[in-house]
């Protein structure tokens, strides 16, 4: 019986080596076949950071793809307000890492100061020190408890020396202040 299993066993694997796949030879002239590639994925783009400022709704920083464009900032800082001439600038040129973009303002103002306007107008920036509850609530990130708090400190301690004195005014942190440079001034 051992004898007859070995005989089985020994036609088995004469059978699998008989009928094992064999490569075909090549044709006749037909090229190798190329090696294998080892597909390689590009890692994901760096991040840049850009300074947003001027006539935008949120100005400060934004953080954005390599290969993003202004567009796509103007719209990371929550896109341009009513006042804003975009018309002022390249949107399709590409951002780079560390730089500040300024949106202009349609009326008119230089690209770093928009023009001053009296307390009462319409345009930016407003001037702390002459400005009402009403006005001042005109402020991007600014209602009317954080308006009245500027009027209550302006009145209880003088009107307002530089823009930095925002700081001592309850609910005005660092953050606030820079989405604010933009948009206010300490008039005389």
């Amino acid at each position: 019986m051992l004898v007859t299993a070995g005989a089985g066993l020994a036609v088995a694997v004469a059978f699998g080596f008989w009928h094992r796949p064999h490569p075909s030879p090549p044709a006749i002239g037909a090229a190798p076949a190329p090696p294998e590639v080892e597909r390689k994925v590009a890692p994901p783009p760096e991040p840049v950071t850009v300074h947003v400022s001027g006539a935008v709704l949120h100005p400060g920083l934004v953080v954005l793809v390599d290969g993003s464009r202004v567009a796509d900032a103007v719209a990371a800082a929550g896109g341009g307000m009513p006042q804003s001439d975009l018309g002022r600038i390249n949107l399709a040129a590409f951002v780079a890492d560390g730089m500040h973009l300024v949106v202009p303002w349609i009326d008119g103002g230089s690209l770093g100061n928009p023009r001053f306007e009296s307390a009462g107008s319409s345009g930016f920036p407003v001037d702390l020190n002459q400005a009402g509850v009403e006005r001042l609530t005109e402020l991007p990130g600014v209602g009317e408890v954080l308006a009245n708090r500027i009027v209550v400190h302006r009145e209880a301690h003088g009107p307002f020396a530089v823009l930095e004195d925002l700081l001592d005014v309850p609910g005005i942190g660092e953050g606030k202040l820079a989405g604010l440079r933009d948009y206010a001034v300490v008039g005389p």
